[in-house]
């Protein structure tokens, strides 16, 4: 007999219901059985999202693991001491050589290191199964390691003349490493024995022409497809595709345009070659038709390009240059020309011009000497674009220039408005020497609609002027700019039509050089703003003046002539507050709405000023501009309190900040640097704890390092904002001390009534107390009775007695046990903390205070409190309360004081020292009551 099943059991210990008999649902209960599988249930799926392709890129002083399908970033290495000569990896696992070391990283960690005993740094390593290869960077000396273990496992020492540079294993060669030198040599090395088996002269790797070993080092080795087979490819530009086992050359091709920086094979299948050279050009050469150039892509990257491989088993080519890009180029056929398929790039000269874009504070617009202009995203490097400026590509192709040439001259400034930017155009530029204003959109990423000139809207008499500064309405809907002549224009984002032109006039009378016979056209304009509501429109000028101008009817309202050069202005629209930076290395804070200047904040003397931030405190609707962060040449970062006019943080970083940006909702400080291509994120530690402000002078700045790239995973980074808390306890600059000085008379700051109260005890008493004892209730509820006190406590055992309670041995040792104030009281004749003893008085209420001077009943105690007394009127603390206790001790005890021959001496210096204190304070309030007197009079 079969034995019951889980279910059986679970049903038989059920309560019995009712069991219908439908026939309906006996029916639909059989269909639910009969549609699931009888034989097999669903499990899991297998490799459903294919093979990855992985791009290690190398990033200076840290490296990038990036995901091939969408480019998106994995991880970020951490940043190492010295540059990172090269970079490989081993299927999870990432080496990189720095310096002296060749470090393996595992998902961002460092597990290994590995350090060359000769003390000369590595310039190329390759992974050969479990051992490590690497060269030295003087090419004299092959440094192998096992791969598991930080031990030296062998050195090769090359011969006098052979300079190695590149390595590569040819495939199926057992323990053999294939090394080219410098003079154009290779030489086939057994790593086992250490032995070199073969070497191939340069005769056999070059033509006769091209022999000459000064011209023809050896810069690239890649493997073929074919077996025996390699490429090498040399400074001159000459390609030879060489038949190790043969010993001797299948093919020669030359490449124009630069030396070939790196080879690789095609391996779908196509016999395709790709070369590419120092001058950013792709070549592809037809191997099937003896080396045939099938396709020359030039300008691919904007600068030299550095390598390029092909996707095992994919028409997809990858390449990485010198211009920060990582490009995706894909063959739709084996003889169609590539395409660009995906690209992640960034600026390859330093940025010079940051601005936050928009409010949520997540992304900027960089401006480069690379001639780009470009939308990074804070949050997601997917994100980042480039501005589109034209089909520039075609017209390099056609013209046979490079990409860079044909972009627009580098911008020198620009504005925006986010209002209308999903209408029209909604980014103004201004360009190096060129008299044109350019519109961009940045929701459709590419140049906008109109390009205004300013010789077309000038005088045909005008002298001619290039575009200094630009400014875009807080609508949106108007773009101004000023120019090197003193001309001010006004047009519609939208139509592109001129509205308006505002005239600067001659130079004010009050400037220094207003003597001398001056022209319109040579006041240049240095900035421009407009306020919140298009009231007013304020343009700054080279000779030091802030021009004020009606908004509609274009008219010059008043001149604020300021004593230095203005180099630029930055407007706080909400606050109406306008930065000036002048060449006197101050900014003037001024108010647009009474115009006249507010606050100077000094920003030293080492260094003219480059660019200004203000701080935007996201508060309810708007943003408070309370900081002026400032940077100098002396690559200082200073932060200024408005209100206070204080200097209240300064650094100094390690490389000179050329332009500023801090984040609308004020966590962040973005920085761009003069020798970096990136943008560094500083964040604001006020956004995450408390930060007390004080004055900060400027002999305390603080040598800053730059920050790093963080290559740890998401859990392990948020260990970092312990960083963000401050390691000493910050200054309460509010906090009020115990005295402010000791000459000075301080009060206990306590209320008024505590001392009245102690004064008046017994009347309180006398006036409070029960004319008649409480009346029992006539029916009373049934509650347990209670003890009086604060504390709720029940008298179960109450017994009423009309005879009086003898006195236990408890109630005996309680008399004489002493009492907290009375412990004190001795402690500060033993050990004068006074302190304590009047801290503890200040905190007991009135009646307390009155009990525990009627304790005081020997003389004993009546001479320390005396003393006690004495000291604090000596101190000039507690005035107040001094008198109030002395008053009450002298009324309870004041008999015994008399008849008691030996207190009499401390009441009489008690005496003296009370009338001289009096006296003191007498004089303190009549001098006050003078001065105060004689300031109503004169005012």
């Amino acid at each position: 007999m079969a034995a019951p099943t889980e279910s059986d059991v679970l049903d038989d210990n059920r309560p019995r219901k009712k069991t219908r008999t439908s026939s309906k649902r006996k029916s639909t209960k059989s269909t639910q059985r009969a549609a699931e599988p009888r034989l097999f249930a669903p499990f899991r799926a297998l490799a459903t999202d294919g093979p990855r392709v992985h791009i290690l890129t190398c990033l200076g002083k840290s490296w990038a693991l990036w995901e091939g399908g969408k480019m998106t970033l994995l991880f970020v290495g951490p940043e190492v001491e010295d540059p990172i000569s090269c970079v490989a990896m081993d299927s999870d696992a990432v080496w990189c050589a720095s310096g002296l070391h060749a470090i393996k990283y595992h998902r961002g960690k460092e597990v290994l290191r590995v350090t060359n005993p000769l003390g000369s740094a590595l310039s190329s390593l390759i992974l050969f199964g479990s051992h490590l290869l690497v060269l030295t960077e003087d090419g004299t000396h092959m440094l192998i390691w096992d791969g598991l273990s930080p031990s030296l496992f062998a050195t090769i020492d090359f011969d006098i003349g052979f300079t190695a540079v590149r390595m590569l294993h040819p495939a199926t060669y057992l323990n053999k490493v294939l090394v080219a030198s410098r003079e154009g040599q290779m030489q086939l090395w057994n790593i086992r024995t250490q032995t070199c088996i073969h070497t191939i002269s340069t005769s056999k790797l070059l033509t006769l022409s091209s022999s000459s070993p000064l011209s023809s080092p050896i810069v690239a080795l890649a493997q073929s497809p074919a077996i025996d087979v390699v490429g090498v490819g040399f400074m001159s530009g000459e390609i030879s595709v060489y038949d190790i086992r043969a010993d001797e050359r299948l093919m020669r091709m030359y490449m124009e345009g630069g030396g070939i920086r790196a080879l690789s094979f095609r391996s779908d299948g196509n016999p395709v070659l790709a070369s590419v050279s120092s001058l950013g050009h792709l070549a592809l050469w037809d191997l099937n038709a003896g080396g045939r150039l099938l396709h020359l892509v030039r300008g691919a990257h904007d600068g030299g390009i550095t390598n390029a491989e092909w996707v095992p088993g994919q028409p997809v080519l990858i390449s990485s240059g010198e211009d920060n890009s990582v490009k995706q180029w894909l063959f739709d056929s084996p003889t169609a020309a590539p395409r660009l398929l995906k690209a992640r790039a960034g600026h390859h000269a330093p940025p010079h011009l940051i601005r936050y874009y928009g409010e949520d504070g997540k992304q900027l617009l960089t401006a480069s000497a690379d001639r780009s202009l470009r939308y990074t995203s804070v949050v997601r490097d997917s994100r980042s674009f480039e501005l589109s400026q034209g089909s520039l590509s075609r017209k390099a192709i056609t013209l046979s220039k490079s990409l860079s040439s044909l972009k627009f001259p580098p911008v020198t400034s620009i504005s925006f408005s986010t209002t209308r930017s999903k209408d029209w155009d909604d980014v103004l530029t201004a360009h190096v020497d060129e008299p044109l204003v350019r519109s961009w959109s940045v929701l459709n990423k590419r140049l906008g609609e109109h390009t205004w000139n300013y010789h077309e809207s000038s005088k045909r008499n005008a002298r001619s002027g290039t575009v200094k500064c630009v400014c875009v309405t807080e609508c949106g809907n108007f773009g101004i700019a000023g120019s090197s002549t003193g001309e001010i224009h006004m047009w519609n984002m939208q139509s592109g039509i001129k509205r308006k032109a505002f005239k600067l006039g001659p130079c004010p009378p009050e400037l220094p050089g207003a003597k001398v016979e001056t022209k319109k056209g040579d006041r240049a304009i240095t900035g421009l703003a407009t306020d919140a509501l298009n009231r007013v429109v304020i343009a700054s000028t080279q000779d030091g003046t802030i021009n004020f101008f009606d908004f509609h009817t274009a008219k010059l309202q008043h001149t604020l002539t300021l004593c230095a050069p203005v180099s630029s202005i930055n407007l706080h629209r909400s606050s109406g507050l306008l930065a000036a930076i002048c060449d006197d290395m101050t900014v003037r804070v001024i108010d647009i709405e009474t115009r006249r200047v507010v606050r100077e904040l000094v920003c030293g003397s080492k260094g003219r000023i480059l660019d200004i931030a203000r701080r935007f405190l996201h508060i309810a609707f708007s943003p408070d501009s309370r900081w002026i962060v400032t940077t100098s040449l002396d690559s200082t970062i200073r932060t200024f309190d408005i209100p206070t006019s204080r200097l209240i943080d300064a650094f100094r970083v390690p490389s000179m900040a050329t332009s500023i940006a801090f984040s609308p909702t004020g966590d962040f400080l973005a920085t761009a640097h003069v020798d970096s291509v990136g943008v560094f994120l500083w964040a604001n530690r006020a956004q995450f704890a408390e930060v007390g402000f004080r004055s900060v002078s400027e002999e305390d700045l603080a040598e800053v390092s730059m920050p790093l790239m963080q290559g740890e995973v998401e859990d392990e980074n948020l260990e970092a904002l312990t960083a963000l808390t401050m390691e000493d306890k910050p200054v309460d600059v509010f906090s009020t001390p115990p005295q402010l000085d000791g000459d000075l008379v301080t009060l206990t700051l306590l209320p008024r009534s505590r001392w009245q109260t102690l004064l008046n005890l017994e009347v309180i008493e006398q006036r409070n107390k029960p004319k008649e004892p409480p009346k029992k209730p006539e029916q009373a509820p049934f509650f347990l009775p209670t003890l009086p006190g604060v504390e709720h406590r029940f008298a179960i055992d109450q017994k009423q007695s009309d005879t009086t309670d003898k006195k236990t041995r408890f109630d005996k040792a309680m008399a004489k046990s002493k009492s907290i104030f009375q412990k004190k009281l001795a402690e500060l004749d033993q050990k004068g903390q006074q302190n304590d003893l009047f801290d503890y008085i200040k905190s007991l209420s009135p009646a307390a205070i009155d009990v525990e001077l009627r304790s005081l009943v020997t003389l004993d105690h009546h001479r320390q409190f005396l003393r006690a007394l004495k000291q604090r009127l000596l101190s000039h603390r507690d005035f107040e309360g001094i008198q109030t206790l002395q008053n009450v001790f002298l009324r309870l005890h004041g008999d015994v004081l008399v008849e008691n021959v030996e207190l009499q001496l401390e009441l009489k210096e008690l005496l003296e020292l009370q009338k001289k204190e009096s006296a003191r304070i007498l004089e303190l309030l009549s001098s006050s009551l003078g001065t105060l007197a004689f300031v109503r009079e004169t005012m």
